[in-house]
């Protein structure tokens, strides 16, 4: 039976794709964690990672990867093959997270320890600090390997058509090697001034923009055989958005509510984090504010008050104003590529809808 334009927007409900990955995410792991016991080998490295991927998270790029599928023309339900592409897809993302707390000494994630920290707090009352400290790290890492491991695992075992495998495989090795540059430039940034703009754009660029909405779109498009007029369609649509999408991050970062982001609104500035947000501030700041920033910016003693008194300094500089309107604009530039995109109405749609959550996010 063919199916009808209502048969395709049943089938592209965001909140059934989302549940559909969850769930396999939570079998393939719960699978993981029992036959680990079974061979007599520390299931607790599975069970961080279902802990870790069940306390919530966006889902976005699975859910771009399902959109793709459909955008290059797929009707009816998701076959199994892209449910399972997309669950290594955040699997994958588990991975570049658990490493990237590690790298930013993040305390808490999705409103948890994160996993390094968990760690750490589980072996405190055996060790001393210093060793729990290191077993902590060490766990973390091995942990996020295990999801690198696994990522490869579902790709490759997930029946993708013979045709259209070396596509996808093209594509997810690019992903992976261009999140890994973005994540590099990201960790060299404190080595450049303070008021270039040019390295947080080029680290968005790569780390969020390409990785988190272009590629997963790719691959999904790439899934359902889609040409190169599909997929320059995506990238016109997911690198503003993705850009977009950073920018609010980072806002969220600096003046989120920790019991609606999950997450501290002081690690990025104890870190010292090079976005474009501090950039602007430092760009327009005078010298009595760059001494603040010189100040606050980057110690790791920084209390909500010294916190305060830099958000300050953002805001008098017209840094955050300028950062929204950088938002708006990527957003709308999204928004405009779909009007001529050659995709069905209910991909233009759900990716409507995926623009507009994404910038939108709530302070």
């Amino acid at each position: 039976m063919t199916s009808t334009p209502d048969d395709l927007s049943a089938a592209l409900d965001l909140p059934i794709v989302r549940a559909a990955v969850e769930q396999f995410l939570h079998e393939f792991l719960t699978a993981k964690e029992r036959t680990a016991a079974q061979h007599g080998l520390p299931p607790t490295a599975a069970r961080s990672l279902r802990s870790f991927l069940d306390a919530g998270g966006k889902r976005l790029r699975p859910l771009l990867c399902a959109i793709g599928w459909y955008a290059a023309g797929s009707r009816g339900p998701l076959p199994e093959a892209v449910v399972r592409t997309a669950s290594a897809l955040e699997v994958f993302h588990a991975f570049a997270l658990i490493h990237d707390d590690v790298m930013d000494r993040s305390e808490t994630r999705r409103g948890r320890p994160t996993v390094h920290r968990a760690f750490a707090l589980r072996y405190a009352d055996r060790t001393p600090d210093a060793t729990a400290e290191h077993l902590g790290t060490g766990a973390a890492i091995l942990v996020g390997d295990l999801a690198l491991c696994w990522s490869d695992e579902l790709l490759h075992t997930a029946g993708i058509a013979a045709d259209r495998l070396e596509a996808v495989r093209r594509l997810s090795d690019l992903m992976r090697e261009e999140v890994m540059y973005g994540q590099y430039l990201d960790l060299l940034a404190p080595t450049t001034p303070a008021h270039d703009i040019r390295t947080p754009l080029t680290v968005i660029r790569y780390k969020t923009a390409k990785y988190t909405c272009e590629r997963p779109l790719h691959i999904g498009a790439a899934l359902a055989g889609a040409g190169p007029t599909v997929l320059r369609a995506c990238t016109a649509f997911a690198l503003p958005l993705g850009e977009a999408f950073q920018l609010r991050d980072d806002l969220l970062g600096v003046f989120g509510e920790p019991d609606r982001t999950g997450k501290s609104r002081l690690d990025d500035l104890r870190e010292g984090k090079r976005t474009v947000l501090l950039a602007l501030t430092h760009q327009r700041a005078n010298p009595s504010q760059l001494e603040t920033l010189r100040e606050f910016v980057g110690c790791p003693a920084l209390t909500d008050h010294d916190a305060d008194r830099v958000r300050a300094v953002i805001v008098e500089t017209g840094a955050r104003d300028e950062a929204e309107r950088m938002i708006r604009h990527r957003h709308d530039r999204a928004q405009r590529t779909l009007d001529r995109a050659p995709f069905p109405p209910s991909a233009v749609q759900a990716l409507r809808h995926i623009a507009h959550r994404a910038t939108h996010r709530d302070l």
